[in-house]
């Protein structure tokens, strides 16, 4: 009787609820009848969820109309409603949809580089830009306060500095450029290598303690790591690139390596000289890491360079002056110039993780160059007045001879300069605060034996060089013995140790609901010069910087920014050298105080996005080393008997002015001056008041695959320079303004953005082919002036030395994995 009892407790209530209630099953799956796992299921208090094969289970009521739903993270939420009309389960399978959220877009900024005073350069547009020299350094010359006046080089001057005065660093390694290169057509290829770029980042003034001793800019490049196997040919008239990428043993191991080749015959032909011209420029770079654990990786940077420039000029005819008095010059060579220039660098470095807040960064490179400057050429030019008269049968031609005359320029040139050093850099990082430091020891052993001399010869009498007896031939005979205009004999072995240092704290805070940054650093840089048995004294400077931005939380997008500073120049090898070829092992740093105020603006335009970017600046120059400029080889006084100021202002806007495009206008006002021995204020030689560029790309509507670019630059002339020996007080005449227009077309056939499946597309990751158009309205730039000299007369005539005409050029990129 107690077991009957038991048995109604326990199960009538089963029972009944049984009966008033239905088990209904089913599996959850989605439009590819792929089942669905943790669906949730439920209704009023009830739920279950489904499992591994997307099945549930779960009791409803019997006969009652319940709503069920069906629900996941990832699908769509399904309601259902149901009636149990039987005791007896029943079954329901729903599909979900997946589901995809519409989110309103999300801009993040990030304004650290911003408020460093750092442009940051798109990697793509730096290789799709059109230019002589297309590359990083191209693209810089858009910017304001970055100027140069010759397309065949790739050096540039930044706000009145020169190209010694720019720091270049790619991954943390400062690079350096050629020592006895002359002329653009002699540099070849840059050593930055664009294809390899990831990362490109340039500070026009105020720079921070981090980076090096110069007093203009800094260019800070980083090198990629390979992600993906791949090879990338470039092709054109000039030459072309091939570049390897790929990782290897489970990405612990990465390699980029880009073989490169140049010829600038195209360019050299479209001038005014008549040439045999048998340029070779050639390097080998390669990057590779490897990453040993996550807490150290070893990197590894090579580069090999051999540039072979063969150049024998045969004619030339160049016409100037103005259409009421037009003057022509007319030379015919003899003899050749050949001249090798091998570069081999290496460097080694490791960058070591200890925690999540501190890493250090060890660096070992070397650098060497070996350089052969031989060339004998002999000229003979005849100066003349050409026939301006319309109606005159001559009309075009010379028909009165101002300045005959004869040169022979002879140099067997030598130089071997190794440079090596080490250094370690550390970072420290809490919260919003980093610390940085460094310590780094370089060495710079530079040989060179110098033989130069120049014969100049007017009517068949030899001119003297300066500071000797003149002659007043024909008038009087003169019996001396026949001395060079020039002459230049000198071994110069000069060892140079330096040690340098920095420390720089920076801290980003929150001004109420403002954003600001600050960094506060301090260099010290000492070095000794070593000239075969003469010795400098030790000398060490100080080189003290700020920076301050500050973000208000405004309803317009601006940021304003501060920088000062007192930076320092300790002279290199070339900064020791005077014009004659003598070595000054006492030369002081040049010091330059720096004041930089900036402000950016973002800001909507046409529904797209703007920028503008201002910058007024201010440079108080001490310890001058006054210089002269011919192309692109920098004569120094090598003393520092010169003070100066630059000052000027910079303007950028940058955005799309076509839809998905970037693009931008530069304009760039500048003043700069020096007083050479308190002898009064006259025009440095790059003294370049006013720079305009356009930097624009744009497509076709109805075929966006066809792309347009065109750079644009306007630069106000700069002082022409003085022939040697000559005193720059009494030359002081500008050449004409540069301006230069380069378009570019190209078709891209596929690309990041558009591939293909099947065909022959379908075996590129990227296929582009175009043309470009240098120069494309043919203006006459000069780069300098040629000095003719004629002893009848006592003058000396500046000839304008005309840089490239309008040249055609194809190219092709192609990419594959």
């Amino acid at each position: 009787m107690k077991k009957d009892l038991l048995f109604i407790i326990l199960f009538l209530p089963i029972s009944i609820f049984s009966q008033k209630t239905t088990i209904l099953k089913g599996t959850v799956k989605d439009k590819n009848k792929s089942v669905i796992e943790n669906v949730s299921v439920e209704y009023g208090s009830k739920g279950a969820v489904t499992d591994k094969n997307g099945n549930y289970s779960i009791r409803i009521p019997y006969k009652k109309e319940i709503t069920l739903k069906f629900s996941h993270i990832s699908y769509k939420t399904v309601f259902h409603k149901i009636t149990a009309k039987s005791r007896n389960s029943i079954r329901y399978s729903p599909t979900l949809v997946l589901k995809t959220e519409s989110l309103q877009e999300v801009i993040l900024k990030d304004n650290k580089k911003a408020a460093s005073g750092i442009t940051k350069i798109d990697v793509e547009k730096a290789k799709n830009i059109i230019g002589a020299n297309a590359g990083v350094e191209n693209i810089l010359m858009t910017l304001p306060g970055v100027n140069n006046n010759n397309e065949l080089s790739t050096q540039y001057n930044v706000r009145g500095g020169n190209f010694d005065e720019n720091l270049v660093y790619v991954n943390g390694i400062e690079v350096y450029r050629p020592f006895l290169i002359r002329s653009g057509q002699q540099e070849g290829l840059s050593f930055i290598n664009s294809n390899m770029v990831q990362n490109i980042d340039f500070s026009a003034g105020g720079f921070q303690a981090k980076y090096g001793d110069k007093l203009s800019s800094v260019l800070d490049i980083t090198y990629k790591k390979p992600t993906e196997t791949a090879t990338t040919i470039n092709a054109s008239l000039l030459g072309g690139s091939l570049t390897f990428e790929s990782p290897f043993l489970k990405d612990k191991l990465t390699l980029i390596t880009s073989l490169r080749y140049r010829d600038n015959s195209l360019f050299v032909n479209s001038k005014q000289i008549e040439t045999n011209f048998r340029p070779k420029f050639t390097d080998l770079q390669s990057y590779i890491t490897f990453k040993v654990n996550n807490q150290l990786s070893i990197n590894y940077l090579s580069n090999f360079s051999l540039n072979n420039y063969n150049y024998q000029p045969i004619s030339r005819r160049t016409r100037f002056g103005t259409v009421a008095n037009p003057l022509e010059l007319i030379v015919f060579y003899e003899g050749k110039e050949e001249n090798n220039y091998l570069t081999l660098f290496n460097a080694l470095s490791a960058d070591i993780s200890v925690n999540e807040n501190l890493s250090f960064t060890g660096t070992v490179s070397s650098y060497n160059t070996q350089e052969e400057e031989y060339y004998d050429i002999a000229a003979s030019y005849n100066l003349g007045e050409v026939d301006a008269n319309i109606g005159s049968e001559n009309f075009g031609e010379v028909d009165f001879s101002q300045g005959i005359g004869s040169q022979l320029n002879h140099a067997r040139n030598d130089l071997d300069a190794l440079i090596n050093n080490i250094q370690l850099r550390g970072t420290y990082k809490k919260n919003r605060q980093q610390l940085n430091f460094g310590i780094k020891y370089q060495n710079e052993d530079i040989r060179e034996r110098i033989r130069e001399w120049e014969v100049i010869d007017s009517l068949g009498f030899s001119v003297r060089p300066p500071n000797h007896i003149s002659n007043n031939q024909p008038y009087e005979s003169f019996e001396g013995p026949i001395t060079p205009f020039q002459n230049i004999r000198k071994e110069n072995n000069v060892s140079i140790n330096r040690v340098s240092g920095f420390v720089q704290f920076n801290e980003r805070l929150f001004m109420g609901d403002s954003e600001f940054w600050y960094n506060i650093g301090i260099r010290a840089h000492n070095w000794s010069v070593k000239s075969g048995s003469e010795s400098s004294k030790s000398q060490t400077t100080i080189s003290p910087r700020i920076q301050a931005s500050i973000k208000p939380n405004w309803h317009n997008d601006m940021l304003f920014r501060f920088a000062a500073g007192w930076y320092s120049q300790p002279p290199s090898y070339r900064e020791l050298k005077d014009f004659n070829g003598n070595i000054n092992v006492d030369v002081k740093a040049q010091k330059s105080i720096h004041l930089v105020a900036g402000m950016d603006y973002s800001f909507d335009l046409w529904g797209r996005p703007f920028k503008l970017t201002s910058e007024l600046y201010y440079k108080n120059l001490n310890d001058i080393n006054a210089y002269s400029i011919d192309n692109v080889r920098i004569r120094y006084r090598a003393d520092n008997l010169t003070t100066g100021f630059a000052h000027g202002i910079d303007l950028r806007l940058n955005g799309e002015f076509v839809p998905g495009s970037e693009s931008w206008v530069s304009l760039g006002y500048l003043k700069t001056e020096e007083n050479i021995e308190n002898r009064g204020d006259i025009s440095r030689p790059t003294d370049q008041r006013l720079k305009f560029a356009i930097l624009f790309q744009d497509y076709v509507p109805n075929l966006p695959n066809l792309k347009a670019y065109l750079n644009l630059v306007y630069n106000t002339g700069v002082p022409g320079g003085a022939p040697a020996y000559a005193d720059v007080y009494q030359f002081q005449e500008r050449l004409r303004d540069y301006k230069r227009a380069d378009l570019g077309i190209s078709y891209v056939f596929t690309d990041a953005n558009k591939q293909y499946k099947t065909g022959w597309l379908s075996n590129f990751k990227e296929l582009t082919a175009g043309l470009e158009l240098f120069n494309m309205f043919d203006i006459q730039n000069s780069i300098t002036n040629t000095w003719v000299r004629d002893v009848y007369s006592k003058n000396q005539f500046g000839i304008p030395n005309f840089m490239t005409g309008r040249v055609l050029n194809f190219k092709i990129r192609i990419k594959i994995n």
